[in-house]
């Protein structure tokens, strides 16, 4: 299946997708969340229903894969065409996005064979 289009928030950011190999950027989103560590799973629940609300209002074009919680910080992998969705997706559910840094080349042990 091939993703062409051109899609605009509410917000006004526009997001194209043309991607011959149909493969969605990937996005890495270093949030600085104090004590995050030590939320309660309620408050991470929360945290995440409130995500995949605004996800359902944005549409299928942006995804969160998953997110990994430190001390102080929460580390979110996201596929999207592009950053500009990434940030309007932060701004409608109020969370901080300190860094927005796109994967450019994902790595794992086969890397090494």
């Amino acid at each position: 299946m091939h993703l062409t289009g051109i899609y605009e928030m509410s917000s006004g950011v526009r997001a194209e997708i043309n991607n011959e190999e149909n493969v969605m950027p990937k996005y890495v989103i270093e949030r600085d969340i104090p004590g995050a560590g030590k939320l309660s799973q309620e408050e991470l629940r929360g945290i995440s229903q409130k995500s995949c609300s605004v996800l359902g209002k944005m549409g299928p074009q942006i995804q969160w894969v998953q997110s990994y919680v430190t001390g102080d910080k929460v580390y979110c992998i996201y596929n999207a065409p592009n950053e500009g969705m990434v940030r309007e997706h932060a701004q409608q559910g109020g969370f901080p996005a300190n860094r927005i840094s796109e994967v450019t080349t994902i790595i794992d042990p086969v890397t090494a064979e």
